[in-house]
């Protein structure tokens, strides 16, 4: 009887927490946003105020989440994304791991696809903070290493999808080109979720039979280095098996540690 209580009220404050999420998609596209490109002439200005003011709503949306009992989540050495410019990678395996990146990052950017940058909700949003759109990988490549210059972070999951529940992580060569074409050491960023939600097609409102804990370990840097006369596709794959290996290792343990 407990249990089900528990889990019913997670269901109501799951449904209030994505309800003030979208609430704030529309009000900063239709408000917010207008308001700042009104008075903030400057567009890296502008960029900038949006990145702190997405970075801020997405630690108070977090905070209602844990406030309503909905979810608890730790991070391992957090100080380590307290840097500027950093590049990170990381798996992807709920919808709200981003948030949480977000959230801890400062002037933090991202990858987004076209679809989101074309909903209501989030379409406001991705234009005022400037976010790269996937549209064709030199271009994405382009804009991604102008960012890091301009001493912003950016965050990226080169997965494609979300990490499937107890499945092995496969990224996809898309961070390992950044890292090599800007040589910028890559920050890795593991997460575990327990018990999995919010999977790919998976709806909100399938409530898990236990809290949701979500745990992100930073990883200490990993540099970029290959030999100068290796081809750039071959280095990126090299890179590639590098990172799933470091991946997958530390996403056993801390399955490991999750179940110990």
């Amino acid at each position: 009887m407990r249990s089900a209580l528990d889990r019913a009220w997670r269901g109501v404050g799951t449904a209030l927490s994505f309800s003030v999420f979208g609430l704030g998609g529309v009000l900063i596209g239709l408000v917010i946003a207008p308001l700042i490109r009104l008075t903030v002439r400057d567009r890296e200005q502008r960029q900038r105020l949006g990145r702190r003011l997405i970075q801020r709503s997405f630690a108070g949306f977090i905070a209602l989440m844990k406030a309503l009992g909905v979810i608890e989540y730790r991070i391992d050495h957090l100080e380590r994304l307290r840097r500027p410019g950093l590049l990170v990678i990381a798996n992807h395996p709920t919808l709200i791991d981003t948030i949480f990146l977000i959230a801890h990052i400062d002037d933090a950017t991202c990858i987004v696809k076209g679809a989101l940058a074309r909903n209501p909700v989030t379409r406001g949003p991705i234009r005022l903070a400037g976010y790269i759109t996937n549209a064709s990988p030199e271009e994405v490549i382009d804009s991604a290493a102008a960012r890091l210059r301009a001493g912003q972070s950016l965050v990226i999951f080169p997965e494609g999808t979300r990490t499937p529940p107890g499945g092995v992580i496969r990224l996809r060569r898309g961070g390992a080109n950044i890292a090599l074409r800007t040589n910028t050491a890559i920050t890795p960023v593991v997460i575990d979720c327990q018990p999995p939600t919010l999977n790919k097609h998976e709806p909100w409102y399938r409530i898990p039979a236990r809290r949701v804990r979500l745990r992100l370990s930073v990883s200490s840097d990993l540099p970029v280095i290959c030999a100068p006369t290796l081809p750039s596709g071959l280095a990126a794959r090299a890179l590639t098996a590098q990172l799933n290996e470091h991946f997958n290792n530390e996403l056993e343990r801390l399955r490991y540690d999750a179940y110990a």
